[in-house]
């Protein structure tokens, strides 16, 4: 059943994401910046913190809702927010290095596996 929780939030989250990402691009087209992809992932941190929080204080967020709203609707909708809250949590751990090697780490390695994709790409 957590699969089909899962699977149903994240259809839901992609939906939301193109419908506010597309739009956004639309109102604000002279940008020259991707304002939909912050958007996105900014609205996506806050709702994973707020969930998180709730879940962990108030009872009313069982475990099924909390994964159809996190790992569903907010992994559809933005994995940033996935990333962030992790970060956090390392940070709250305790874990400075371990949540800045997360951080730089994802960053950096993510834009040279976005490159290095482009290169192979390329080769084809």
């Amino acid at each position: 059943m957590q699969f089909l929780y899962v699977f149903l939030g994240a259809g839901l989250g992609g939906v939301c994401r193109y419908f506010s990402s597309t739009n956004l691009h639309k109102f604000f087209p002279e940008l020259g910046f991707p304002i939909g992809t912050f958007f996105v992932n900014m609205v996506g941190c806050f709702f994973i913190g707020l969930i998180a929080q709730l879940a962990e204080t108030k009872t009313a967020l069982g475990g099924d809702v909390r994964l159809f709203l996190t790992v569903g609707v907010l992994g559809g909708f933005t994995t940033f927010s996935s990333f962030g809250y992790e970060t956090v949590q390392l940070i709250k751990d305790g874990e400075i290095w371990l949540a800045l090697l997360n951080a730089f780490g994802q960053l950096a390695l993510g834009l040279v596996f976005v490159w290095l994709g482009i290169v192979i790409a390329r080769l084809l």
